[in-house]
């Protein structure tokens, strides 16, 4: 009976986060280390709240309502939509086609010679080039890969996909190599031992089981290619973004909202494949 009271402070739930002098710390470190970072960016948000940026703003979002619903203004629209939409689609296209040989090149699992512990110095090299030809693609931003093939190939949608296909083949090499690296070996390196190539390991080992990791991530790539084709149209890729840039120019508000809303209506249809395609791989 003695015990039953220090057994009742035991068994009792603490009134604190007995962690909170640890999280306290960590959070006044983070603080001192962002701070520099904050004074290098010229990071001031008061701005937004004075008088004359704020009645910039709410000029221009007046400007918004209503948008514009003329008929040769949506034919416009849904044309650009199109276009932007095969755009995305055909650079995303090609990314795969760079993407997935460099990325059986570069993963370990995948290696014969790695299967006794260490692996062989061609190979090893072999790879460590193409991680660092992965580097490069996805170092350089989708916009100076844009401006370099618009003087190439001139204005167009042709230079936007060319762009979305090196940088976000890059993107995805990496991203499959790290995911397919992350899960279960054991069933890829039985295929390899018993005599199966590179790529049938990796149609029925690796594939299966990270199929559903595999098209989230590249439906997501996707969804960042339609958004990116926006930037890309400022510089002349074609697209709904060009002529987005054309009505933010002229100041006409309801094209923006227009244009705007289509963009919403993009990304929810990439989310709901997105889910669609999980569920039907599940």
């Amino acid at each position: 009976m003695k015990g039953g009271a220090p057994l009742r402070a035991a068994l009792d739930p603490p009134t604190r986060d007995p962690a909170w002098l640890g999280r306290l710390f960590w959070l006044g470190a983070t603080l001192v280390l962002l701070w520099p970072l904050l004074v290098a960016t010229e990071f001031k948000p008061w701005q937004v709240a004075d008088g004359r940026s704020l009645q910039a703003t709410s000029q221009f979002l007046r400007s918004f309502v209503p948008p514009a619903l003329s008929p040769d203004f949506l034919t416009m629209v849904a044309r650009e939509t199109w276009r932007t939409v095969a755009m995305a689609t055909t650079g995303m296209t090609l990314a795969l086609v760079i993407a997935l040989p460099l990325t059986l090149m570069s993963t370990r699992v995948l290696s014969v010679s790695a299967l006794r512990g260490r692996m062989a110095a061609v190979p090893f090299w072999v790879r460590q080039a193409v991680r660092f030809l992965l580097i490069v693609l996805r170092s350089v931003p989708e916009l100076v890969w844009a401006l370099v093939f618009v003087r190439v190939v001139g204005l167009g949608p042709t230079a936007g996909v060319l762009a979305i296909a090196l940088t976000y083949g890059g993107m995805l090499g990496k991203v499959y190599g790290e995911i397919l690296e992350s899960g279960e070996v054991h069933a890829t390196e039985s295929l390899l031992r018993n005599g199966c190539g590179r790529l049938q390991a990796f149609c029925f080992g690796l594939l299966p089981q990270n199929a559903g990791e595999l098209v989230s991530y590249t439906v997501y790539r996707w969804e960042c290619a339609i958004r990116s084709t926006v930037v890309l149209g400022f510089v002349g890729a074609g697209g709904l973004g060009q002529q987005l840039d054309g009505s933010m120019k002229m100041f006409a508000g309801d094209e923006v909202c227009t244009m705007l809303l289509v963009f919403f209506g993009l990304v929810a249809l990439a989310d709901r494949t997105s889910t669609w395609l999980r569920k039907a791989l599940a």
